[in-house]
């Protein structure tokens, strides 16, 4: 304790020229949100400063016997501080500090009809205004130093000259502390407000960038099935081709072989990620080995709908066409997001489902009208217009979502038939 208590004594003048002398500006982090409101105090404070500056310069003329233009002149520092401490608090109590020991010969000189305590009614009242202005900005224990050196200084100050009946140090201490002690307190509450707000911000950031990993992991399992198909019949038509040939030549079979292997090695490493894809997932077993639904299913899919409550009408244009397995699956998917969506925040809302195929691509829309009633509110984000946009992002093609005119909601996607190579 003695070893801690010498490494604190030493650290002191060290500590206080930091934090009193070379003491750097509130971090952003910690800035209350008054100081936006700086404008409009500087009208209350420089009344208050002109209404000091009146009393005090009648103080120190007529019962410090400094005369009217030292008066003034030390009226005018000692007022001015109250208003600076909005913008630099430890410059303006330097200031107040620096006048209350300037004043203290004239104090201890005065006649019998003069103050001779530091602290008469004016001069508390502005340095208790500097000290709460500057407890509202810097850390506690800066206003810790502050106030025991003004205290201090006060007592020091005050023991210069003659005691008079009208020192009331206990009134001068306490009104201080207060202050003090008034301004660290609302400073700890706006400090605690504003890392709840960053806080919150980081959690909705943190929920969204784990919803976004989720409904990617959940695309990641389902275009597995896809290509895992894929890699399944290259595997096969590499077994078989040699068969398929009269004669096949030494190095078509190692070419085949070679391929077929490949493949092979490709399915390996492609369950062993489904693997760990699927390591938390809640589904059943059979859902996951079900086979990954396309645009043939989506009559099933719309009446399932109805079946829930859901007024569904669907209309489909264009002529069919080959879509790849990818496309196929992530329109399927979109409209099914879309009904949930629409039965979740339109309850009563009739929907509309149309798709448009064309050579280029399909065109999936589904709209909403308004609700009939309120729906519920929601718990947490959703993944339906996340999962969206990656599907629709990931094969290259469009996804446009928003309100309707009528007050309904409307969701287009257009699919590319055959999504770039290069695209992610």
């Amino acid at each position: 304790m003695a070893r801690r208590s010498a490494e604190v004594l030493r650290a002191l003048p060290r500590t206080l020229r930091e934090d009193l002398v070379t003491s750097a500006a509130t971090p952003y982090a910690e800035r209350p949100r008054w100081l936006d409101w700086r404008p409009a105090l500087m009208v209350p404070l420089v009344l208050f400063a002109v209404v000091m500056l009146i009393i005090n310069t009648n103080v120190y003329t007529f019962g410090y016997g400094m005369g009217i233009q030292l008066g003034l002149l030390f009226a005018g520092i000692q007022s001015a501080p109250v208003v600076v401490a909005l913008f630099r608090p430890i410059p303006a109590w330097w200031a107040s500090m620096l006048v209350m020991v300037v004043i203290t010969p004239f104090a201890g000189s005065s006649g019998p009809g003069g103050v001779t305590f530091p602290w008469n009614g004016a001069g508390i009242a502005l340095q208790a205004g500097v000290l709460f202005l500057l407890a509202l900005r810097v850390r506690p224990r800066i206003a810790a130093e502050t106030l025991t050196i003004s205290v201090v200084a006060g007592l020091v100050c005050g023991a210069a000259g003659p005691w008079r009946p009208t020192n009331d140090v206990g009134l001068a201490v306490a009104v201080l502390v207060i202050a003090v002690v008034v301004g660290a307190a609302l400073r700890g509450i706006g400090v605690a407000r504003t890392q709840l707000v960053v806080q919150e911000e980081l959690t909705v950031e943190e929920r969204s960038r784990r919803t976004l990993l989720e409904e990617r992991n959940r695309i990641a399992r389902e275009l597995h099935d896809v290509v895992a198909h894929h890699m399944s019949v290259i595997s096969i038509q590499a077994q078989v081709a040699p068969h398929l040939v009269d004669n096949p030549s030494d190095e078509l079979k190692e070419n085949l072989a070679g391929i077929r292997e490949n493949a092979v090695d490709a399915l390996t490493e492609l369950r062993r990620v489904l693997g760990v894809l699927r390591s938390e997932d809640p589904l059943p077993q059979a859902a996951r080995h079900a086979p990954q639904p396309t645009l043939d299913r989506l009559d099933e899919l719309i009446d399932n709908a109805r079946g829930a409550g859901l007024a569904v009408s669907a209309e489909t244009s264009g002529e069919p066409h080959p879509l790849s397995p990818g496309v196929e699956l992530s329109a399927f998917r979109i409209v099914q997001e879309a009904l949930s969506n629409a039965m979740r925040h339109a309850p009563g809302a009739k929907v509309r489902v149309e798709v448009g195929r064309r050579p280029s691509g399909v065109t999936v829309r589904v709209t909403n009208a308004p609700p009939d009633r309120a729906a519920p509110p929601s718990v947490g984000p959703g993944h339906g217009l996340l999962g969206m946009r990656e599907r629709t992002a990931m094969l290259g093609g469009e996804l446009a979502t928003g309100a309707t005119p009528d007050g309904g909601y409307e969701v287009t996607a257009v699919l590319p038939a055959q999504p770039p190579a290069h695209h992610r």
